[in-house]
């Protein structure tokens, strides 16, 4: 009796300790980091994996290897990146995660990719997109590719940023987008441990200010380069878009033939192979102006009806089309250009013939499809689908 006691004794004690061995590992210690058995150092990679998908080594936004027709002198002038805000690979991580993170907004709910989508070219599908609290902007959401080949370095619609540094903040303090003041973002950025790591590994040390976000932000919006269409197929074998593309149909090089025609002079707003504008521009949208764009932040009545001409890349993804998103389809604005533009004071002169004339294209309807039927080779699929510009934030 007093073996079996012992026995019973020993078998208590071997389970008291194998209960303490498992608690080692299955207690949840280090902001849930689980110990693996190993000497218990936390890595920030660790810390990161709690909460974000980052590959251990970066992905490359700072040395993208562009197309040969991407380095030309005159798409390089439209470069609005500044001297002290270069793209680096840790910067654009970080404002990857800043771009996605909900904690953006005042109670959690909407981030900046929550207007810029991007399998919809980083556009909004709706027409206005919707706020924190369920209200609506002002404007429809611009597509984001391309952004850095604008030469003024202006963004918004109606151009009220100076810089891209200066756009990406003022939708986080906006009433109806984002709702937060720079105070109450920095706060809210400085408390979370990603961010500690994110901003030492772009800056140098964990310093959080709305000068770095703005900075990051604008990193990663600029590293949004779409060279990989249909169109960048056709421009790799013959790199010169007044030759028939081998490997467009003829309809895709027909309306390639008017797009860069002096008939209608799409080219000459639409500029360089980025697509991207030179200045903003009246198309003629509305004789009367309800959106004053430009002039409604200048004061300048030569400004009136004037709004940023953005890139065309992904336009078939982007729809509604205009500021107001007015247009559902790439067919309603070709109609547009066709019969549809309205005279103003104001209207861009590209847009006028002799004697002051408002431009009628008078298309065919062979012709109307043509010009649908070549922008929609501006498509990048591996853009829209790229996980370096996708949401790096895990499922809770």
């Amino acid at each position: 009796m007093r073996n079996l006691k012992n026995i019973l004794l020993l078998i208590l004690a071997i389970n008291i300790i194998s209960c303490a061995s498992e608690e080692e590992y299955v207690d949840i210690t280090n902001d849930d980091i689980v110990n693996d058995g190993d000497d218990g150092d936390v890595t920030d990679d660790d810390i990161l994996a709690l909460t974000l998908n980052l590959p251990t080594t970066s992905f490359n936004y700072a040395n993208i290897i562009l197309p040969i027709y991407f380095l030309d002198n005159q798409l390089q002038d439209e470069d609005n990146t500044p001297n002290n805000n270069p793209i680096t690979d840790a910067g654009a991580t970080l404002g990857r995660v800043l771009f996605y993170d909900k904690k953006l907004s005042a109670n959690n709910t909407v981030s900046c990719a929550s207007c810029h989508i991007q399998e919809n070219g980083f556009s909004d599908p709706n027409t206005l997109s919707i706020g924190f609290e369920g209200g609506l902007t002002g404007r429809n959401s611009m597509g984001l590719a391309n952004a850095k080949f604008y030469n003024n370095g202006r963004f918004f619609w109606d151009e009220r940023a100076d810089s891209l540094e200066d756009q990406v903040l003022m939708p986080i303090q906006d009433a109806v987008e984002m709702g937060l003041t720079l105070d109450e973002l920095t706060n809210k950025v400085a408390a979370e441990e990603y961010y500690q790591i994110l901003f030492t590994r772009a800056f140098g040390d964990a310093n959080v200010t709305t000068e770095r976000i703005s900075m990051a932000l604008a990193q990663f919006v600029r590293s949004m380069v779409s060279y990989e269409s249909k169109f960048d197929q056709g421009m790799a074998q013959v790199n010169n878009e007044n030759t028939p593309f081998p490997n467009f149909t003829a309809s895709e090089n027909l309306g390639k033939n008017l797009f860069y025609s002096n008939r209608t002079r799409c080219s000459d707003c639409h500029d360089t192979n980025a697509m991207v504008g030179d200045a903003a521009r009246n198309n003629g949208l509305d004789a009367i102006l309800t959106d004053l764009g430009v002039g409604g932040v200048t004061g300048n009545n030569g400004d009136r009806g004037e709004f940023k001409v953005g890139s065309l890349r992904n336009i078939e993804l982007t729809a509604p089309y205009m500021h107001d998103g007015r247009f559902a389809t790439l067919g309603d604005v070709i109609d547009h250009y066709d019969t549809g533009v309205q005279n103003s004071a104001d209207l861009d002169n590209r847009l006028r013939v002799g004697g002051g004339q408002v431009r009628r294209l008078n298309l065919t309807p062979a012709e109307r499809q043509g010009l649908i039927d070549f922008l929609l080779t501006l498509t990048d699929n591996n853009f829209v689908t790229d996980e370096k510009y996708s949401d790096p934030f895990k499922e809770n």
